[in-house]
C-alpha cells in the first residue's frame, strides 16, 4: 500500500498557512496506518508452506558410486551410508558429507607438476622443484635430493573426517618424515643406484605405520621415487665418480672376458699338448717293448740255428735296403766286379755341393 503524500503535502500547507502550530500530518499518518493494518494478505500460507516443504526436501542427497555418505547430526558422527539415494534431518539439525573412497589420490614430494593453463602450454613431464622437501641427509652424513611421489586412499570415513583435522597436512607430514628416516638409515650409492627398491618398501611401511598410529583412516597405496640425484651444487663431481666406477666395471668386463677368452685356449692346448705327448711316449714304449721282444725271439732261433738265422736276417736286409725306390742300383758279381772301372756319376751332381745319392753294388 502506498501514502497519499500530496494530499498530506496540502494539508500540511493549509496548516501552515493558518498559522497553527500543531506538528501537522499526525492524524492523517495515523489514519493510513489503520487502513494498513485492515489489508490482509491471503498467500503468506502458501509461501510458509512452501518454505517448509523446501527445507524438507534439502535433507534428501545422493550417494554416487564409488562413494560413502557420512551423516553428521549437530556436528558429531551420526551414520554411515552406501551409494544411493538416502535421506537426513534437514540443516542446522543433521548434514552429509559424500567422500570418494576409491579413488586412488596422490601427493607429490621435492617438486611439483606445472598445470596447463592458456598462458603456459603444455609440456609433458614439466615441473616445478621444491628444495625444501627434496633435500635430505643420507646415512654416511652425504644430502641428496629425493623427489617421490605418494599414492593413498580413503579406507575408513569416519576415521578419516573426525580423527584428523588436517587431513592432507597429515599425509605430507607422515611421508616425509618416514622418507628421511630411511634415507637417514641408507648410503648415498644405496639411495642412488640399487636400493630404491628396497627404500620405496620401507617408506611405505613406515608411512602405513605412523597413519595407522593416529588413526587417519588412510591407507598408503604406493611410495615411488621419481628422482634421486646429488644437490646440484656438486652434481658434476657426482658424475665424474659415477663414470669413474662405470669404466672401473667396464675395464673389470673387458679383463674377465679376455680371461674367459684365453683360459679354454690355453687349457685347451694344454690338454692337447699333454695328450700328444702321452700318445708319443705310448707309441715309443710299446714299439720298444715290441722291437725287444722280437730282438729276443730272433736271439732265441738265431741260438738254435746260427747259419740260417744269419741268413735270413741278410736276406731280409738286402730286401729292405732294394726296396727303395730313389736308388739306382746295379748289380755286379764278384767275377765281374773285378774286370769293371768305378763309375761315377758326374751329371748327377748338383750345381750347389750337394748330389744325388746312388747305391751301387
Amino acid at each position: 500500500m502506498n501514502w497519499d503524500w500530496d494530499k498530506l503535502q496540502k494539508q500540511q500547507q493549509g496548516r501552515r498557512g493558518g498559522g497553527s502550530s500543531t506538528p501537522p500530518g499526525f492524524e492523517d499518518f495515523n489514519q493510513q496506518f489503520e487502513k494498513f493494518k485492515r489489508i490482509r494478505f491471503p498467500g503468506w500460507k502458501l509461501v510458509l508452506l512452501a518454505v517448509v516443504i523446501l527445507w524438507l526436501i534439502s535433507g534428501v542427497y545422493i550417494v554416487e558410486p564409488g562413494e560413502v555418505g557420512v551423516v553428521k547430526r549437530f556436528g558429531e558422527y551420526q551414520t554411515m551410508t552406501s551409494p544411493g539415494p538416502h535421506y537426513h534431518i534437514p540443516y542446522p539439525v543433521e548434514s552429509a558429507v559424500t567422500l570418494n573412497v576409491e579413488r586412488v589420490r596422490r601427493m607429490e614430494f621435492g617438486f611439483r607438476s606445472i598445470n596447463r593453463s592458456r598462458s603456459v602450454p603444455f609440456q609433458q613431464g614439466q615441473t616445478r622443484k621444491v628444495t625444501d622437501e627434496s633435500l635430505m641427509l643420507t646415512g654416511d652424513e652425504n644430502i641428496v635430493s629425493v623427489q617421490f611421489i605418494v599414492q593413498y586412499q580413503i579406507k575408513n570415513a569416519r576415521n578419516y573426517l573426525f580423527n584428523v583435522f588436517d587431513q592432507e597436512g597429515t599425509i605430507k607430514n607422515a611421508a616425509q618424515a618416514a622418507m628421511r628416516e630411511v634415507i637417514g638409515k641408507s648410503n648415498i650409492d644405496r639411495a642412488l643406484t640399487t636400493g630404491k627398491q628396497e627404500i620405496q618398501v620401507a617408506t611405505r611401511q613406515l608411512m602405513q605405520e605412523i597413519l595407522d598410529l593416529y588413526s587417519t583412516g588412510i591407507r598408503v597405496e604406493n611410495v615411488q621415487m621419481q628422482n634421486v640425484h646429488p644437490p646440484d651444487a656438486v652434481v658434476d663431481a657426482f658424475k665424474d665418480v659415477a663414470s669413474a666406477r662405470e669404466d672401473k666395471s667396464r675395464f673389470i668386463n673387458e679383463a674377465e672376458a679376455y680371461r674367459n677368452d684365453i683360459l679354454p685356449k690355453a687349457r685347451g692346448q694344454a690338454a692337447r699338448i699333454i695328450n700328444a705327448a702321452e700318445a708319443y711316449r705310448e707309441a715309443k714304449v710299446r714299439r720298444s717293448e715290441g722291437d725287444a721282444s722280437r730282438f729276443l725271439s730272433v736271439l732265441r732261433e738265431y741260438r738254435k740255428a746260427k747259419d740260417v738265422t744269419r741268413t735270413r736276417l741278410y736276406l731280409e736286409t738286402m730286401e729292405e735296403v732294394l726296396a727303395q725306390p730313389d736308388a739306382d742300383k746295379v748289380i755286379l758279381s764278384n767275377e765281374a766286379l773285378k774286370q769293371s772301372l768305378p763309375y761315377l756319376p758326374l751329371e748327377r751332381v748338383k750345381p750347389g755341393g750337394g748330389k744325388t745319392t746312388n747305391k751301387t753294388q
